[in-house]
């Protein structure tokens, strides 16, 4: 059994979600910064939360972003955990759930992750879900609204891509 489930937000995470924002701080920066409005936040058509299947607390977030269809079937992945959730393998085991929506419910050909180097965490997160290198893009985000930063690209695509449950029924 999963230790974690996937869910999309509702109105009434609004306090929550805050609230693991203000604590992970530290843990997110210089990578990420809180996002301004929490609200529009919250809206975003791809957004999921990382939930505990014991007690349902917010331990991470997921979102599914620029999706492109006609020839290239293709969107963005950004992610973050919140203390103190961080280093348990919540965020690994909500991957592997983020990934099977984006390909069999999304019907994504190419899920793209695009990292800073020096975050070494989230670079072992995807490398361990199967995304695979592809390149160095340089300058390619402005952080914060303040500084360009360059990011690895690292990126999954559906038919490479296995799901490890149909691993699991396979082998019985």
């Amino acid at each position: 059994m999963s230790l974690v489930y996937l869910r999309k937000p509702k109105k009434g995470d609004l306090v929550e979600i805050q609230a693991a924002y203000e604590r992970s701080i530290q843990l997110h920066q210089p990578w990420t910064y809180p996002p301004a409005d929490f609200q529009r936040y919250l809206e975003q058509e791809h957004r999921y939360f990382v939930c505990l299947t014991q007690d349902h607390s917010i331990v991470g977030t997921f979102n599914i972003s620029n999706v492109i269809r006609g020839h290239f079937y293709s969107a963005y992945l950004g992610y973050e955990a919140f203390h103190p959730y961080q280093g348990h393998g919540y965020m690994k085991q909500g991957l592997k759930l983020l990934i099977k929506e984006a390909f069999e419910k999304l019907n994504l050909h190419r899920l793209e992750a695009n990292i800073q180097p020096d975050n070494i965490a989230s670079i072992q997160l995807v490398a361990n879900a199967g995304f695979i290198k592809e390149g160095f893009s340089r300058q390619y985000l402005r952080i914060g609204g303040k500084t360009w930063k360059d990011h690895e690209r690292w990126a999954v695509l559906n038919k490479q891509w296995v799901d490890p449950l149909q691993l699991i029924l396979e082998e019985d």
